[in-house]
């Protein structure tokens, strides 16, 4: 017996004894952003590159992995397995467990007693999956219903998600619609024994939703089973991919993680390079605003032109245009005809701003010297942040961070950045505005400087957008540098020296 137990072990190793355990690795389920610390400054080592054309429109969708399986097969397991080795950024896990219809008050009773079916199709809420999904995979916010297994009930809150390459879409009815498995770029059925998946719901459940034994049992012969057998293990000829032994089974996942990586290669968009052959030598677009060069705006351009121009000087002056800069713009938001009463008591014709709010937007780090100047002459404005750094492999622009206001869609957005080269950051944040459904006519680009390419290419890529700025100089050369320009706006401002090969955002490129 000890024998052919030996010989058992070598054909069945145990689970996980093959590799030894995974190492955590960059994914957007990190709670914290992959950082690169040195002496000087903190790098952000990996972002989200371009997923649109010079066009502005989207080129390439999100790629949708969908992981079916019976409850307690571990399906969450596995996608965690494929985040962690894909080793990339901007992936998104979305659970079907979020997507549980609102019961009424007598399927409350039922689910309290153990009497109502969740494994079965009705039970989830196949229209706002597919709304959701289709959103998501096209690159837009989304926002997500938070289910409470203790309650049977949606949450009041929901939580967002935003800037998906890779979705992962799991849950044990994912092949049940198929408008739901169009949208699937690979299928992936997770295949686990029947008695593990019944000992790890009666852990999971006990443990963590609050539920007797007798009711999981009880829940799982009733429902559970008989679903798996009706609805859910007939789709597993619908996958791609079967695994079995679900999370022990490291060769599958290893080969499923390689292809993720083939299909991403596929979808690599070079677009710095297409701004820079494309809409040249055509006139500025109507879209574009320069501030009057009045004899106080070129002499306030001379000194911060100046490369012998001490920094402090350099921060007064600049802040001055913006401050001109700020009021410019402010022209251009929507206003209605009003009627007060003057404390002499006559009627005054005036006007005031028709909008909801107005949100400053700043594309970090240069434009967020710009929001001391607009909370000056907007009272009680929102201020939004994005983080845009420039790839130094490749030189493309990367968006590694946002942090923008609720309900943001509402308003008229001021976008801000001291320079626009290319445009090729600028294009960027709108497209980010874009996503969060700001409409593309409320959204206004503030720069004190910008080269022509960086005003066609925002122009011709949304041709709504108010472009406002104090000056627009011809030329970019061939490292995208404005000429004559500015310098690096950024480190004058801050007082720090980027080295060379160093791009902190689009100002960094714009000298």
């Amino acid at each position: 017996s000890n024998s052919s137990a030996e010989s058992l072990d070598r054909l069945y190793p145990a689970v996980g004894s093959s590799k030894p355990p995974r190492k955590r690795t960059t994914s957007q389920c990190k709670s914290e952003p992959p950082l690169l610390r040195t002496s000087k400054r903190t790098i952000y080592t990996a972002g989200r590159p371009p997923w649109y054309n010079e066009h502005g429109t989207q080129s390439k969708e999100a790629f949708v992995i969908g992981l079916g399986g019976g409850s307690a097969s571990g399906k969450t397991t596995v996608a965690t397995m494929i985040i962690e080795a894909l080793d990339v950024p901007w992936v998104v896990l979305l659970s079907m467990d979020s997507f549980y219809k609102v019961l009424t008050k007598q399927q409350q009773e039922q689910a309290a007693s153990n009497d109502f079916n969740f494994d079965h199709p009705d039970a989830f809420d196949f229209d706002l999956i597919i709304a959701t999904l289709k959103k998501l995979k096209q690159g837009k916010s989304v926002k997500i219903p938070i289910y409470d297994f203790t309650t049977h009930s949606r949450k009041k809150e929901w939580k967002t998600l935003y800037g998906a390459n890779v979705i992962i879409f799991e849950g044990i009815m994912a092949f049940a619609d198929k408008e739901l498995l169009k949208l699937l770029d690979l299928k992936i059925f997770v295949d686990t024994d029947s008695d593990i998946r019944l000992v790890r719901r009666l852990r999971r459940d006990i443990s963590e939703r609050g539920r007797d034994i007798e009711g999981v049992i009880k829940q799982y012969n009733k429902f559970v089973k008989p679903a798996f057998d009706q609805y859910i293990q007939p789709t597993m000829r619908l996958a791609d991919i079967v695994v079995p032994r679900g999370s022990g089974n490291t060769v599958a996942i290893d080969l499923i993680v390689q292809h993720v990586h083939s299909q991403l290669e596929e979808r690599e968009l070079s677009v710095r390079a297409a701004l820079a052959s494309a809409h040249q030598y055509h006139p500025l677009p109507q879209t574009l605003s320069v501030l009057k060069s009045t004899p106080q705006v070129r002499g306030m351009h001379t000194i911060i032109r100046n490369k012998e121009t001490s920094r402090d000087e350099f921060i007064f002056y600049s802040k001055r245009l913006m401050r001109l800069l700020i009021e410019h713009a402010l022209s251009f938001l929507p206003f209605q005809s009003c009627t007060v009463q003057t404390p002499q008591g006559h009627d005054y014709e005036g006007r005031t701003y028709s909008g909801k709010q107005i949100t400053g937007v700043s594309i970090l780090r240069a434009g967020e010297t710009m929001e001391p100047a607009l909370r000056a002459v907007c009272k009680d404005v929102r201020i939004g942040t994005i983080l845009i750094q420039t790839n130094c492999n490749t030189g493309e622009p990367e968006l590694h961070y946002l942090r923008l206001p609720k309900d943001i869609s509402e308003d008229h957005v001021i976008l801000m950045d001291c320079t626009v080269s290319t445009g090729a950051a600028a294009m960027m944040a709108v497209r980010v505005l874009l996503d969060h459904d700001v409409p593309e006519d409320k959204i206004f680009l503030l720069s004190l400087l910008m080269a022509e390419m960086g005003v066609h290419s925002v122009a011709y890529a949304f041709p709504r957008v108010k472009i406002i700025t104090t000056a627009v100089d011809k030329k970019v050369n061939d490292l995208f540098r404005i000429i004559p320009g500015i310098g690096n706006f950024g480190d004058r401002y801050f007082g720090t020296d980027a080295p060379p090969d160093w791009s902190d955002d689009e100002d960094a490129l714009s000298t």
